[in-house]
């Protein structure tokens, strides 16, 4: 299947996805909804979560992706290949992820991925980064006890950043010492990380967990 084109960044401030997306009915989605749940934020064209449906079939895979036409592709490439654990959503998930969550059945959540995200490197851009202060909030209410978050980026600014916001909410511990990462956890590397490390070049990577349920 040929790929679809479209622009590498999407200003995540736009008007135009200002609207919080609304969730699916997921009993149509998921033939089991017990299974625990995988979610990528900024999945791209998902082939990451593509590959994972695959060799863990015992999880739901969901993709949160800001580029409507690589939705439509991913969710076209699950089809041909019959995977009924994976779906792929498009949202911003800035605004968008709060509803997700909530639909969801209560403990699904169990692992979260955000890797290599958006940099955004000027200064008035900041705010179109992912990883706000509130998506962190958000993740920590809908969590479940020991549920995962792992981050990578191969800008070490951006990583760094991910990393501390993470790490200042009370719900987070990150795990290992405070180096990062030497490997990925995770058994599938995605596209930009393979890229990244066949050039000779450092990803950055922190993993958490969450320790006790958040006061609400």
């Amino acid at each position: 299947m040929a790929r679809v084109r479209v622009r590498q960044h999407v200003n995540p401030l736009c008007i135009k996805y200002q609207v919080s997306a609304s969730p699916p009915d997921w009993t149509q989605i998921y033939p089991n909804l017990n299974l625990p749940l995988h979610l990528d934020i900024g999945c791209g064209r998902g082939r990451f979560l593509w590959q994972m449906a695959q060799i863990q079939n015992d999880w739901n895979f969901l993709g949160l992706e800001i580029r409507e036409p690589l939705v439509e592709e991913a969710n076209a490439w699950r089809d041909e290949k019959g995977l009924q654990n994976l779906h792929y959503l498009f949202c911003n998930a800035n605004n968008s992820i709060k509803p997700i969550l909530a639909s969801l059945p209560t403990g699904a959540l169990q692992r979260v991925t955000i890797q290599f995200p958006d940099p955004w490197f000027k200064q008035k851009h900041l705010k179109r980064r992912m990883v706000q202060p509130e998506l962190v909030a958000e993740l920590a209410t809908y969590l479940s006890v020991n549920g995962e978050v792992f981050i990578q980026s191969d800008v070490k600014e951006v990583a760094a950043e991910m990393r501390d916001r993470f790490s200042s909410h009370p719900a987070f511990h990150r795990q290992g010492d405070d180096n990062w990462l030497a490997e990925n956890p995770l058994p599938i590397p995605t596209e930009r990380e393979l890229a990244t490390l066949k050039r000779g070049e450092p990803v950055y990577r922190a993993l958490f967990k969450i320790q006790d349920l958040p006061m609400l």
